[in-house]
């Protein structure tokens, strides 16, 4: 057993433990369990996509070989669902084909079977710890680069802009439209992280390129960027907005980008 515990002390980290074998995936999960972490499993890549297509993970230890649709295809499907996710491969079959496909997909590790618990939590440990050191980093470029439209907060990791209120830490976001309708909405680490970036720059029209590279720290081609930027956006305005249809907030700018816009109190 190891002492690894969950990164993120405000909640419990969400790990989706993917493997077609019964023994290991109970195994796994029962372990990250014991050790703090929510654990889920799938039996196969088609019950993932579809767990990751209901709810979101922060982890996924993902076998590559599996019957039907094998680990590569699962993990670009699943990159392309949430491009936030951290994507732990196990394989007992190592290929030169699996971690070149591993690599493309920023997997996180990759682990070799039989992969002891303890050497599985040091290495999901050691994901969520980057991941946060990362946020940190970035957090910190957002505060140098801010400028004068949110209200001063006594917590740094809090963003005001307009009616929207947005905890970092959390990933909450609180809009208040009027006496009677406040909406109160969690967000993914991806949806948090350009909805802070787009208030941290009001106003400006900003492209899914940029959007990608500053605020989830991808360098992609324009085209690639709007597959992951566009449905992250189109999930944030059915969290934040009255009328998804008619975004108030985060608006599109045809050809350009996105705009977030400072509505007034």
């Amino acid at each position: 057993m190891t002492d690894a515990k969950p990164a993120l002390s405000h909640r419990r980290v969400r790990i989706l433990v993917v493997d077609d074998e019964e023994h290991v995936r109970s195994g796994i999960r029962r372990s990250l369990t014991l050790m703090g972490y929510h654990a889920e499993a799938a039996a196969s890549g088609e019950e993932a996509l579809r767990m990751l297509e209901r709810d979101s993970f922060d982890v996924m230890l993902l076998d590559i070989r599996m019957p039907g649709m094998d680990g590569v295809e699962v993990m670009r499907r699943a990159r392309r669902l949430h491009s936030d996710l951290l994507i732990l491969v196990l394989t007992g079959y190592a290929s030169l084909e699996s971690a070149i496909a591993a690599v493309k997909c920023h997997a996180a590790d990759y682990l070799l079977k039989p992969a002891s618990i303890h050497t599985i939590a040091e290495a999901v440990a050691g994901a969520l710890g980057r991941r946060a050191e990362e946020a940190r980093r970035r957090g910190r470029a957002w505060q140098r680069e801010g400028g004068g439209w949110e209200r001063p907060s006594a917590d740094e990791r809090v963003l005001c802009v307009g009616p929207v209120v947005l905890n970092l830490e959390l990933r909450l976001a609180v809009v208040t439209w009027g006496e009677d309708e406040v909406l109160q909405a969690e967000l993914s680490p991806s949806e948090a992280a350009l909805l802070a970036h787009l208030m941290r720059h009001p106003r400006s029209v900003l492209s899914c390129r940029a959007l990608a590279r500053q605020a989830l720290g991808y360098d992609l081609t324009e085209a690639e960027a709007r597959e992951i930027v566009r449905p992250h956006i189109c999930r944030l305005r059915r969290k934040i907005e009255p009328d998804p249809a008619h975004p108030r907030l985060i608006r599109t700018v045809v050809g350009r980008g996105y705009r977030f816009v400072v509505v007034p109190l």
